[in-house]
């Protein structure tokens, strides 16, 4: 289980990788709610099934777009983010249906600054 057992910089994981701080993985679907049910599903598997996620794929796109105020924007990223993961939509139109799921490594030394990108 990965939130129990992160993987060490360099390791492979399921398709992913890992540097110690980051996991990183993507999930490609049919549709981009195939996708998101995949990300869902192993979240669940590897021990983040407490991490709100938005509800369903439909709400999930809402974090595709830029804010319309810039003061209101958070982070550069695009994609949903809640401690300790972040989802992203890649660019290009081949990767339309493609989700990449990026988890942090909670046991980090200062893991909750570093996640928001404050060191």
């Amino acid at each position: 289980m990965l939130r129990s057992n992160f993987p060490k910089a360099g390791e492979q994981y399921l398709g992913g990788e890992s540097d110690g701080w980051e996991y990183k993985t993507s999930f490609t679907g049919t549709t981009v709610k195939d996708a998101f049910i995949m990300l869902q599903n192993f979240l669940v598997d590897e021990g983040y099934e407490n991490v709100p996620l938005p509800k369903d794929a439909k709400e999930l796109m809402f974090f595709k777009s830029p804010p319309k105020h810039l003061q209101l924007k958070l982070f550069n990223e695009r994609g949903y983010l809640h401690n300790p993961i972040k989802i992203f939509f890649p660019n290009g139109k081949r990767k339309e249906n493609t989700l990449i799921l990026c988890i942090y490594n909670e046991k980090y030394k200062k893991h909750l600054v570093r996640f928001h990108g404050l060191i």
